[in-house]
């Protein structure tokens, strides 16, 4: 018996049949899942000091337990003195498996650390069925080690679904465990 998280066994056994009865899909293949989960940090400041990169990189590996990449500028900004080709973010792209699980950490145990925390809001739809979502302290995560953190900043989580609608995947989320504010 091989192991599998726990929302996406959840998924297929819970969500699927809620998904269908609310919207009447005629088939499970029409039923909206979520594909990828993209994890992304700016880190403006690495102009000026290259480690803060390597550190970025390190925290987002931590967060996500999948090795992190640079992203790097695609033209020159004179003005903020940016080169093309200069590293300016991390990201990272979760599939299968790793996505459910950090899914789980994010609900069940990060999101709770926020301060004053009563949902997240439900206005980050982009019209297409994905979400985005903005964290502005990667403290909140148990992973991260607070006297370790050189610099605090956030980070910008997109949760790519299959549905068609922003109420599909609004349902879809909402059923996976995403704690949106009641309007």
């Amino acid at each position: 018996m091989s192991y599998v998280p726990r929302l996406k066994a959840e998924y297929k056994e819970r969500v699927i049949s809620a998904l269908t009865e609310e919207f009447s899909y005629k088939n499970v293949m029409q039923v909206p899942k979520l594909e990828k989960i993209v994890v992304s940090k700016g880190v403006g400041a690495a102009i000026a000091d290259k480690k803060l990169i390597d550190y970025a990189l390190e925290e987002l590996t931590k967060i996500t337990g999948q090795k992190a990449v640079s992203t790097m500028s695609k033209k020159d900004i004179a003005a903020f003195k940016l080169r093309k080709g200069m590293p300016i973010g991390v990201k990272v792209t979760l599939r299968g498996d790793k996505m459910y699980e950090f899914l789980d950490r994010l609900v069940t145990a990060s999101l709770p650390r926020v301060r004053d925390f009563n949902g997240i809001k439900a206005n980050g739809f982009d019209g297409r069925g994905n979400y985005n979502l903005g964290i502005t302290e990667q403290i909140i995560y148990p992973e991260i080690n607070i006297d370790q953190v050189k610099k605090i900043n956030g980070m910008d989580i997109t949760f790519v679904t299959s549905a068609n609608t922003d109420k599909e995947a609004k349902s879809l989320l909402g059923e996976l465990g995403l704690p949106f504010k009641k309007n």
